[in-house]
């Protein structure tokens, strides 16, 4: 099916804070797809061209400062030019698009941990986008804490978001939460402490109505 944008394919995309298990799940789907016979696409915010991955070094590793608004328009710039190269051309191919990281990640980091403003975050990420929405949000929800202690267990260097304190965590998941519950049609929120194959299962069976009916128009055919 395809929308009025050119759209044929699937855009799901996957969201929470740092060490909620987001790469995992979209792994596990890109599998359970692929195997399914469809063509996918996999895919992260920011980084996922090559402009993207050197904007990606400088808003998460870059050692000096970064204005809020200036790393706000960095994320904004990499958004534009991940959606008009990778991802539009995906879903005009009928592929579906498993993307770690997108719009909403902004409204919450930016918008809410930066205290930037969420609409005003999230209209510049609408413009650099062209107004596209996925069609499947999945929200892993995770309490901070427990989110810093996968971190920590992890033992590898915390980038500048990750490095921020937790009052600031704790805005960017009241976020995310308030996103979704302001678009339940699109959200899928799932409980991050739960084991890897039932958040998997949970994953699978919102996509599957979907993925079978070969396209968009499921959830609206948003962009």
């Amino acid at each position: 099916m395809t929308d009025p944008h050119g759209r044929s394919g699937l855009f799901i995309t996957f969201e929470g804070g740092d060490g909620a298990g987001k790469t995992t799940q979209a792994a596990l789907l890109e599998q359970w797809l692929t195997e399914a016979g469809r063509s996918v696409v996999r895919t992260r915010e920011p980084g996922g061209t090559e402009v993207g991955a050197l904007i990606r070094d400088i808003v998460l590793h870059h050692r000096g400062e970064v204005a809020a608004r200036a790393e706000a328009l960095l994320y904004a710039a990499d958004r534009a030019q991940h959606i008009e190269t990778v991802v539009r051309p995906a879903l005009a191919r009928g592929d579906v698009v498993i993307q770690d990281r997108y719009l909403d990640s902004s409204v919450a980091y930016q918008g809410a941990g930066r205290v930037l403003g969420t609409d005003e975050v999230r209209e510049l990420s609408l413009w650099a986008t062209g107004r596209l929405l996925p069609d499947v949000t999945v929200l892993l929800d995770l309490d901070p804490s427990v989110a810093r202690g996968r971190l920590d267990a992890d033992a590898k260097p915390f980038d500048r978001l990750e490095a921020e304190r937790e009052s600031f965590h704790v805005r960017v998941r009241e976020q995310f939460l308030a996103l979704a519950a302001a678009e339940p049609e699109r959200f899928l929120v799932l409980d991050a402490t739960l084991p890897a194959d039932d958040l998997a299962e949970a994953v699978r069976a919102r996509v599957e109505p979907l993925a079978r009916a070969g396209g968009r128009g499921g959830v609206g055919g948003r962009g």
